[in-house]
């Protein structure tokens, strides 16, 4: 039987093909609102204001999130240009990172077939390739909790020496720094709940004696501290809402209108742990009979899986990106019952992939009838392909895998792997005309024709996410806050707060001759024409209209 798991020219010729369609697919979508275009605008605007300090959305004051993806996202603007590859080149690193950290501590761990499984499992699971090609901050919080999980467990295994438990215990400590961050206090919070748990359910108590404390607790703060007390600082007002407002109002109450059932979660990790769902019970339930004196690597990874599924279970925020940081350790699990796995249950999990993409491939030209709108319905005809093109590569991958289950299973492994990689990639690529309407990059050419640096653009009853990174300027807020309400109390003389204000100032703007651009709600549009307002319409769509107040220039005789 092929070892795939043993290096050879081929296993090292296809993990370099893996990673170049990894980082091509970074540049094959615009960047779609809302997570797309706000982080990428954040960069952006840091870049361009040389403010490393205070983070800023469209101009105002944004504290909902730390800034370490904007501060990589930024050195990327600044190294490579502006541009959509270079705005997720953070989260597709980010992505990757966390399969090789996943894959390698695996190998040391529990051997080297379940180190190449573990990075197969995890690169080829819907949710983590899907929001590994994703511009959001979720990414980057799993990929520097991982490396936080990863580095306990290489630091605490049995053949670890006093030097290489220092230095993963450091990592280990610097993983947290880097995640509190990326999104703030869970970043320490949830692995330290997870290793209380550890203790009181192992009883192995000396552990504590093993994490370096004296010189971890104090790395961890050089790393986080400095930029919390400088933007303290800048902003008196920032501590209460960030830490108040934005962690314990977000867990505890509906604030953030983000609120879903207890069983949010639960379709989420099954849809997204695709194609390996039917591993998954057997891996949860074989890790927690399996125990052994010492440390038990197992018992952690299924408590961090278990507790913080459970911990943004009972959350009232809830969001499908936030529960990826479970799945490298659900992918360890996985690998470990990969090893123990019947052909039956190999043949099971291909056959559910292939059954899903059979039934995929028989409604994907119903695909279009979804279309909320008659505009909409060629956008989503122009996905049938994609999707058929998706699923057949689930479907022939499945039964391939299926065919070599008994006895090619590095193979039936593999080729599983591969072909639900693929199958993610298409999707994403084909949704390529839907981000472009979403985002409003069709009405680019015509606003920018308008546009001049001095040209102030109105939103008038919305905010696009997108638009302000393509075009490179900021929005003016008329009487929709959105996410910036909190900045805007601070610097109220940033917006216009009502209709009527955004109304005189259009109309004063047109007396003096100075051209100004908005982008409205289609059903202002009516509002704007009843009142009189000079407006030009320049481009529109269902979602937008973009208008002028200045009448079409005559062509020079």
């Amino acid at each position: 039987m092929t070892e795939l798991h043993r290096p050879k020219p081929a296993v090292w010729a296809l993990l370099l093909l893996f990673c170049a369609i990894w980082f091509l697919m970074l540049d094959v979508r615009p960047l779609t609102p809302t997570d797309e275009g706000r982080y990428a605008e954040m960069a952006r605007e840091m870049v361009s204001t040389g403010d490393w300090i205070t983070p800023r959305l469209n101009g105002i004051k944004y504290f909902e999130k730390p800034p370490l993806q904007t501060w990589m996202t930024a050195l990327g603007f600044q190294a490579f240009g502006l541009g959509e590859w270079q705005a997720r080149l953070w989260t597709g690193l980010c992505g990757l990172f966390g399969i090789f950290l996943t894959a390698y501590t695996g190998r040391r761990l529990f051997g080297p077939r379940v180190g190449f499984n573990a990075g197969l499992v995890l690169g080829s699971s819907l949710l983590w390739v899907g929001l590994g090609h994703f511009n959001t901050l979720d990414m980057g919080l799993a990929a520097m909790m991982n490396l936080s999980m990863c580095s306990l467990l290489l630091a605490q295994r049995k053949d670890a020496n006093p030097e290489e438990r220092r230095r993963w215990m450091f990592a280990c400590w610097a993983g947290m720094a880097l995640a509190v961050l990326s999104k703030g206090l869970i970043g320490v919070v949830l692995p330290g709940a997870v290793l209380v748990l550890y203790t009181l359910l192992s009883r192995d108590w000396a552990i504590w004696k093993r994490l370096h404390l004296l010189a971890g607790i104090p790395l961890f703060l050089a790393i986080t501290a400095p930029w919390f007390i400088l933007v303290s600082l800048k902003n008196p007002e920032f501590p209460y809402f960030f830490f108040v407002h934005e962690h314990f109002a977000r867990f505890t109450t509906k604030v953030h209108h983000r609120t879903g059932p207890w069983h949010y979660f639960i379709p989420v990790v099954l849809l997204g742990s695709i194609p390996w769902v039917t591993m998954l019970p057997q891996s949860l339930w074989k890790a927690r009979r399996e125990r052994a004196p010492g440390f038990q690597p197992k018992l952690v990874l299924l408590i961090w899986s278990v507790f913080i599924f459970f911990f943004f279970s009972i959350s009232n925020s809830k969001l499908v990106s936030y529960i990826l940081p479970i799945f490298p350790a659900m992918a360890l699990l996985i690998a470990c019952h990969l090893e123990e796995a019947s052909r039956k249950a190999l043949t099971v999990n291909a056959g559910l992939l292939a059954l899903l993409s059979a039934i995929g491939l028989a409604l994907a030209t119903r695909f279009p009838s979804l279309a909320p709108e008659a505009y909409d319905r060629p956008l989503f005809q122009a996905y049938v392909p994609w999707m058929i093109g998706a699923a057949l590569t689930g479907l022939v991958g499945g039964l391939l895998a299926i065919n070599w289950a008994k006895q090619k299973r590095e193979w039936s492994i593999a080729t599983l792997a591969v072909s639900s990689f693929l199958l993610v990639q298409l999707l994403m690529a084909g949704h390529a005309p839907l981000g472009r309407y979403k985002a409003g990059i069709e009405h680019l050419a015509a606003i920018k024709a308008e546009l001049t640096p001095e040209t102030p653009i109105y939103a008038v009853g919305l905010y696009e996410q997108s638009l302000p990174f393509y075009l490179r300027h900021t929005l003016t807020l008329v009487e929709h806050a959105d996410e910036m309400d909190f900045g805007l109390q601070q610097e109220p003389q940033l917006w216009i707060p009502t209709y009527q204000g955004f109304a005189e100032k259009w109309k004063a703007d047109a007396r003096a001759g100075k051209k100004s651009l908005a982008i409205v709600r289609p059903d202002m549009l009516a509002k704007m024409q009843n009142d009189n307002l000079p407006i030009r319409v320049i481009a529109e769509d269902p979602r937008r209209v973009v208008v002028t107040n200045m009448p079409q220039e005559k062509p020079a005789p």
